[in-house]
């Protein structure tokens, strides 16, 4: 007899009166599948044709030590789904009903127990819900969250602004303000008697909003929301009028920014109050709020006297005395750091004792140890990894061990240095947890794309991650809207394994593979996954920044890929311009190998990356793309909410794509080349090579606005305005301009300005 048949037998799904939200969410799920009927009591008998759901301590079911989740079924639907905490009981329910139905009943007689893989896993930096994603068209918030449990999260981000964007105010040719619109800082959402009025309380009311609506959500279905703030931030400036000498540290990128941003100083108590306060409101609203991340130093936001500010140490009057040493001033600056954390950790454990607040360390690399000694009861640190300082990455990439340029947290860190373990020990002896980041998009990789298939890759890095004592999960960027990527395998795989980490994962595959595809063709579906995961791993990156999200910030598929791009006049430029992050003086404007004063790559390593495309990517990616292709051809499908065209549509996406980051490599190494050499035969060479680039873009801008009207979302694509972050829904007829130009400027000659930078801050801003 099947877990079918017995669940066919169940009359009453019964929850405890006192039973959490999540529990009725849950309890419908079975009735609205079987037609049973909801009852609410405290009864703790078992009862043919009664199903119980219970959360551990409502006193219904005994629920057994170190087991996060029981289910128990008898053949007249008797039987009880038992959870440790809350948030497993509507991802163990979807599993009941959707995984295990075909499962033997005599297994779940005497109750079939399971651990999950992570403590928690977490949604960080959810690019959909709290970031910059918020405003993706066609977004389902419901659907969104009722995903993120049923894939075995326990932890949600709530904190996205109710606006587009937030309401820094920009300098003329400045684009600072983009910064301020991801990671909401407390004070966009409440107010406390030393900043009331510094925002319009309309704003405040809408952004407040949009948090409780988000925490109704993750309540509904037993998600823990919490917080993910770049703090703290700066304020505006008619705050330090009023309160001259509440100034702390100035904390903007002086080469983004036009005008020096400044935060609060946290060194003076009525500061600390203010955030306590603020803290406090916040719990007020949201009782169940769980955690607070704290990003910093970056964004307009800074510690005081922090190494690795932009202008260096500096900040407000009461914390350092003049002609103090490096050792002092960083003793002083951590201790600040440590007692803002505290801060927050106290406020919000006077509404939530279990309150826990997590930072990032890299940014603390000049006072790493004093922060690393302040870790413990509560506060935790998330991470790539526990072994660096700063923002050195000590892993390479999996199948080129020259290439340490990679995406952190994602397929490309594959590898785990034992050090690693000691540190999360140290940490746990601590009461502290060590939060790892996992990346399978949309955030940090393959941007702006959604719904690349890579599950195998995925389920590689969380199982290196939990054998090595990983209790902390931290997925970058969230998931896929589901009603937009309707198959996800990335997140779906990696879901059951944080419910079951015992499965067998090329079974739970094929499981997806069938229900998705039939028996017919499953496998054409698994090997075209298989093809393009051999491709991703032969990308070896042009550089970590155009990989995620400087794709999107330097316009990529919008701007024109020609030998001279400063040859572009200002009014043809304006166009993708507008919308970049930069400035009129960035070198990224005219030399793709740079970022303000950052060099983001080489030419010897782009020519290196033509190299081992051409010989390793294209084959793979080509054939998932003809495997695909095949089965539509051989089942006559046309419908694109079939899984065939789906997966086509997002393989050819991943494939222009891939031929932009070639293109990108191919302009530095061959202007580059062309500018560093006087010989006639090599510079006409690289001139024929750009040309070849050029003709080879063009087509791949034609390729993209056919994909676009190809009825698959395949992109981030925002239809409130294009913003600098997200690409806009007039992104087809960016493409005609780009073509345009490219066309009229592919004889050019080769140049970059050495001078630009000087040049242009030079010139009067029009």
């Amino acid at each position: 007899m099947s877990i079918e048949h017995a669940l066919k037998k169940i009359k009453t799904v019964r929850i405890h009166p006192n039973a959490p939200l999540v529990a009725e969410t849950a309890a419908r799920e079975i009735c609205n599948r079987i037609g049973s009927r909801l009852v609410r009591s405290g009864d703790s008998g078992l009862k043919e044709g009664v199903f119980i759901l219970a959360v551990a301590g409502d006193d219904t079911v005994s629920h057994p030590a170190e087991t996060d989740v029981e289910i128990k079924l008898e053949s007249d639907g008797s039987g009880y789904l038992s959870v440790s905490k809350a948030c497993f009981l509507f991802t163990y329910t979807c599993y009941l009903l959707e995984r295990l139905v075909n499962e033997d009943l005599s297994l779940f007689k005497s109750g079939k127990r399971f651990k999950c893989a992570y403590k928690w896993h977490r949604s960080s930096y959810d690019y959909f819900i709290a970031q910059e994603g918020r405003i993706q068209r066609h977004m389902d918030k419901d659907l969104y969250f009722r995903t993120l449990a049923k894939h075995g999260f326990t932890h949600c981000e709530i904190n996205g602004l109710a606006y587009p964007m937030g309401i820094e105010e920009d300098r003329k040719g400045e684009s600072y303000a983009m910064f301020y619109t991801y990671c909401a800082a407390l004070d966009q959402f409440v107010y406390s008697e030393l900043n009331k009025g510094l925002y319009p309380s309309c704003y405040l009311s809408a952004n407040l909003q949009n948090l409780l609506e988000n925490a109704q959500l993750a309540a509904q279905y037993g998600l823990i929301p919490g917080m993910l703030c770049f703090e703290p931030r700066s304020v505006p400036e008619h705050f330090f009028d009023r309160y001259p000498m509440l100034r702390g540290a100035r904390v903007d990128h002086p080469f983004r920014s036009f005008k020096p941003r400044y935060t609060m100083t946290l060194a003076h108590p009525k500061v600390q109050d203010h955030y306590a306060e603020m803290m406090q409101k916040i719990m007020h609203h949201v009782p169940e709020l769980g955690f607070i991340t704290i990003w910093t130093n970056d964004s307009g936001a800074g510690f005081e006297y922090t190494q690795s500010l932009y202008v260096g140490r500096n900040g407000g009057p009461y914390l350092i005395r003049e002609w103090k040493t490096e050792k002092d001033i960083a003793e002083a600056a951590a201790a600040n750091i440590l007692n803002f954390f505290q801060v927050l950790k106290t406020a919000a454990a006077t509404v939530n004792p279990q309150f826990r607040v997590i930072t990032r360390m890299e940014s603390f690399y000049g006072e790493h140890d004093q922060i690393w000694n302040g870790l413990g009861n509560g506060l935790d640190v998330e991470t790539n990894s526990l072994v660096s300082r700063g923002w050195a990455m000590p892993y390479h990439h999996p199948r080129y061990t020259d290439v340490s340029d990679i995406n952190g947290g994602s397929i490309y860190q594959a590898q785990f240095d034992e050090k690693e373990e000691e540190k999360i020990k140290a940490l746990r002896k601590k009461e502290a947890g060590a939060h790892f980041y996992m990346t399978a998009g949309p955030h940090l990789l393959f941007e702006p794309l959604m719904g690349i298939p890579y599950p195998r890759l995925c389920l590689k890095r969380v199982k290196m991650l939990r054998n090595h004592g990983v209790e902390h999960l931290a997925r970058s960027g969230g998931i896929h809207p589901p009603n937009l990527v309707p198959f996800d395998i990335n997140s779906a795989l990696l879901g059951h394994y944080q419910i079951n980490p015992e499965m067998e994962p090329e079974a739970e595959l094929a499981f997806f593979a069938r229900r998705w595809a039939g028996d017919g063709y499953y496998q054409s579906l698994l090997d075209a996954w298989t093809e393009t995961e051999e491709a991703i791993l032969a990308f070896p990156n042009v550089t970590a920044m155009y990989t995620g999200l400087g794709f999107t910030w330097f316009r990529l598929w919008a701007r024109p890929l020609i030998p001279n791009l400063d040859a572009v006049s200002p009014r043809d430029r304006a166009y993708y311009e507008d919308f970049m992050c930069t400035t009129p003086h960035n070198t990224n404007n005219v030399d793709l190998s740079r970022d303000v004063l950052f060099k983001l790559t080489t030419a010897g390593h782009c020519k290196k990356t033509i190299e081992r495309m051409d010989s390793k990517l294209w084959p793979h990616i080509d054939k998932a793309i003809d495997i695909l292709q095949q089965v539509i051809e051989d089942a006559k499908i046309t419908d694109p909410q079939n899984i065939f065209y789906d997966q086509l549509i997002r393989c050819k996406a991943l494939k222009c794509w891939f031929v932009t980051q070639k293109n990108i490599a191919t302009w530095i190494y061959a202007v580059h080349s062309y500018m560093h050499t006087v010989d006639e035969t090599a510079r006409e060479r690289f001139r024929t090579l750009l040309k070849e680039m050029i003709n080879a873009e063009i087509e791949n801008s034609r390729t993209l606005q056919l994909l676009w009207n190809s009825g698959v979302e395949f992109m981030i694509v925002t239809d409130k305005g294009e913003t600098p972050e997200v690409y806009g829904d007039n992104l087809p007829d960016l493409l005609n301009k780009r073509i345009k130009l490219m066309r009229k400027h592919i004889n050019d000659e080769p140049y970059i300005d050495p001078d630009y930078m000087m040049r242009k801050a030079g010139e009067m801003l029009k």
